[in-house]
């Protein structure tokens, strides 16, 4: 086996990698389709490792630091924004900027629609090979003191709903009880055949990002079946839309305090995480690409300029309007864009750093 280091900067140039082509396939095979030539396609950036032209004169690139990639389009800028010799050079059909509102604005969501595509392939790969988990909400132990023996939970009670939610695995009810620390949950059990319903206040636990509610409950093994390819996709579907769900609500929370915002991850722990999962095997892995594949897909659907959402906001208007906004409003848009984007990667690296692996390592020389 590979040692740590080596390993995680494998998996992670291996999962960003794939992230980032298929999301950019997204965007090439849309402009393909509505008529934009692409200049390049580049996955990574920096010098190019290998570089080479098709026969449509597409230049496709491998750049040396893979922390993204890129689709030139044909023509993507402005007549006003590039030299009369640029636009000399211009194939008229083929520009993007020429192209009506509805075509642009196909061509920019295909990149996060391609990404959501990859999450319920890479689920229903999952779902075919390994299988899918069955029930998991019964409870297998409750450890003595816990919330959960406080409120008179016992092993083999089986959780129904939480707060009237139904929930139908064991991550759900996770995902729901940490950020609730303090907070009393109502929850319905079924017990020797009958529902009934306790109140629960989760215990706070630290895991190094903030406190999280705990039960003090462990759930009985799950059991994989295994689905057919047409089950498998429906199933991969409603993977997909439960995590996505779960990460816009999670955001909210974060957003009115009912948690807390070190749970932002950025790169460093990306790497860390692929690095764990590769560890265990092709499997984990996999799930991770796919959960990570919907986060990407979520994250440039935010309307925040020089994200695709940015520029589908910047299209509804145009629509709207009948015409672009005028050049200094976007202008002030990619800037505030820009500034934002910049300010959440410095916090999120800042948590990377201080509750992972290297502000472990830090405090250790420290202490």
């Amino acid at each position: 086996m590979l040692p740590a280091l080596p390993r995680t900067l494998i998996a992670f140039a291996v999962v960003l990698g794939v992230l980032v082509f298929v999301h950019e396939m997204g965007h090439y095979l849309a402009a393909r389709w509505r008529g934009v030539h692409v200049d390049a396609f580049s996955i990574g950036f920096g010098r190019p490792l290998l570089q080479g032209r098709d026969r449509r004169g597409t230049e496709w690139r491998l750049g040396w630091i893979p922390l993204g990639g890129y689709v030139k389009l044909h023509g993507q800028e402005t007549p006003e924004d590039v030299p009369p010799e640029v636009r000399a050079n211009w194939q008229p059909g083929r520009t993007f900027h020429e192209k009506r509102v509805g075509d642009r604005a196909i061509v920019v969501a295909a990149g996060p629609v391609a990404n959501f595509l990859l999450a319920i392939l890479l689920f229903a790969g999952l779902f075919m090979t390994i299988g899918q988990p069955v029930g998991g909400t019964g409870i297998n132990t409750v450890v003595e003191g816990s919330a959960a023996a406080r409120a008179g939970l016992l092993p083999g009670d089986a959780i129904v709903s939480l707060d009237g939610q139904r929930v139908g695995r064991f991550e759900q009810v996770q995902r729901y009880i940490q950020p609730r620390a303090g907070q009393p949950v109502a929850v319905a059990i079924t017990r020797d055949g009958a529902e009934q319903t306790v109140t629960v206040t989760p215990d706070a636990r630290d895991n190094g990002n903030g406190p999280v509610g705990v039960l003090g409950i462990q759930g009985g093994a799950s059991r994989f079946e295994r689905l057919d390819p047409a089950s498998a996709l429906a199933a991969g579907a409603v993977q997909t839309a439960d995590i996505t769900w779960q990460t816009l609500k999670g955001i909210g929370e974060m957003l009115v305090g009912e948690r807390s915002a070190k749970e932002l991850g950025g790169p460093i722990r990306i790497a860390e995480v692929s690095g764990e999962a590769a560890s265990l095997g092709l499997s984990p892995l996999v799930n991770l690409m796919a959960l990570l594949s919907v986060s990407l897909g979520l994250l440039n659907l935010f309307p925040i300029p020089l994200l695709d959402g940015g520029h589908l906001v910047f299209y509804a208007a145009e629509a709207i309007r009948g015409r672009p906004l005028p050049p200094r409003a976007q202008e002030y848009g990619f800037r505030a864009g820009f500034a934002l984007l910049v300010s959440l990667f410095l916090f999120a690296s800042w948590n990377d750093i201080a509750g992972g692996a290297i502000g472990r390592w830090v405090a250790g020389l420290v202490g």
